[in-house]
């Protein structure tokens, strides 16, 4: 990727991890359409999807937030845990949905991670 004349790789709205963070939160709303869910599958595949959805556009918007990137990693995990802590592991298709979403929303949280501190030292240089 080009660098800007201050030296950060990071430019808003270009990332692919923050993108995925976006469709994985997307895809986890819209999963409800065709997956069997009771109502805390439903409010937790909805309120998760939704928080997923706006971390990405966050971090989309703000390449340098680090703390958006944590936020895919802890709604990531919170995805995978659901299922058994809220108690719908016998509806099988939103409990995979829920563990599979949560599993590609660490990884994409982990993967920007280096790219986000980048941009969080690129940007805090420039302030100095």
């Amino acid at each position: 990727m080009a660098r800007d004349s201050g030296g950060s790789t990071a430019r808003p709205w270009t990332r692919w991890q923050d993108w995925g963070a976006v469709v994985l939160g997307v895809y986890l709303i819209l999963a409800t359409l065709w997956t069997l869910t009771g109502p805390a599958a439903l409010t937790s595949m909805i309120v998760l999807g939704v928080l997923l959805g706006v971390s990405g556009v966050w971090s989309l918007a703000m390449p340098g937030s680090i703390t958006s990137e944590y936020a895919h990693v802890l709604l990531g995990i919170l995805l995978v845990i659901s299922p058994w802590a809220l108690g719908f592991t016998a509806f099988g298709g939103a409990a995979w949905t829920s563990w599979v979403v949560g599993v590609l929303a660490v990884i994409v949280g982990v993967a920007a991670l280096p790219e986000a501190n980048s941009a969080h030292r690129s940007g805090m240089a420039g302030q100095h």
